[in-house]
């Protein structure tokens, strides 16, 4: 007997099935049922009931920061892409300031596949088909026209800002606008395109080495040197 449905998130200690089902992946045996030993996404491959594990995928939370990418147009809005387990909305409302005549006016005039957003969550309802609603009726929220996406595991974010944003006052220290999204992906636009490859760079190095010690004087040791060497 399965206590989920396919494609439904589950949480740590969720019941998932009886122990005479055929179960896989992230549970645990509990008496005669099984339970989901993480936050994961349900999936039935044949007679099996799978849970794969989402730890290190992106949950969106009411007021995150996040960048994305238009993945289609919609009849009322755009679908996009937040790195998560599922693709956020857009509603017309929360990214224009004012009515459009959308039958003189396509929304591709506006937003298009393949472009590039700083949105903010404004709602979370799992239950919905798009469990996150993104609005662009926020103060540094836009469509990007310039600059590079960097992107990074969402869990190493809190390593990028640092503690009281002291790794991110450092980052910006190059002289470039940085948006650290939540989700992972984290927008830098430069006066110089060298300057954000360097910074894509250094945010890579803090990724991979979030455990090292003192990393945040290593970072400003690394871009006083790249100073220098532009002067």
């Amino acid at each position: 007997m399965y206590y989920v449905t396919p494609r439904q998130l589950v949480f740590p200690g969720d019941l998932v099935a009886t122990s005479d089902s055929k179960v896989e992946g992230a549970v645990y045996l509990d008496g005669n049922k099984y339970r989901s030993s993480t936050v994961g996404l349900v999936e039935f491959r044949d007679d099996t009931v799978v849970v794969v594990p989402l730890e290190g995928i992106y949950r969106p939370k009411r007021g995150d920061t996040v960048v994305g990418y238009v993945t289609d147009v919609l009849a009322t809005g755009w679908e996009v892409d937040i790195k998560s387990f599922t693709s956020a909305y857009l509603p017309i409302s929360e990214a224009l300031q004012r009515q459009v005549d959308l039958e003189t006016t396509p929304l591709t005039a506006f937003l298009n596949i393949g472009d590039v957003i700083v949105a903010k969550v404004k709602e979370v309802d799992m239950t919905d088909e798009f469990p996150a609603i993104l609005t662009l009726r926020e103060e540094r929220v836009g469509k990007v026209e310039r600059g590079i996406v960097v992107e990074i595991t969402p869990v190493k974010v809190p390593r990028v800002i640092g503690k009281k944003a002291s790794m991110l006052n450092t980052l910006l220290e190059v002289g470039c606008d940085i948006v650290v999204g939540q989700n992972g992906r984290i927008w830098v636009k430069c006066k110089d395109a060298r300057d954000e490859v360097f910074l894509a760079s250094l945010i890579k190095k803090i990724e991979a080495e979030s455990h090292v010690m003192k990393l945040t004087d290593r970072v400003k040791a690394e871009i006083e040197n790249y100073k220098r060497a532009r002067l």
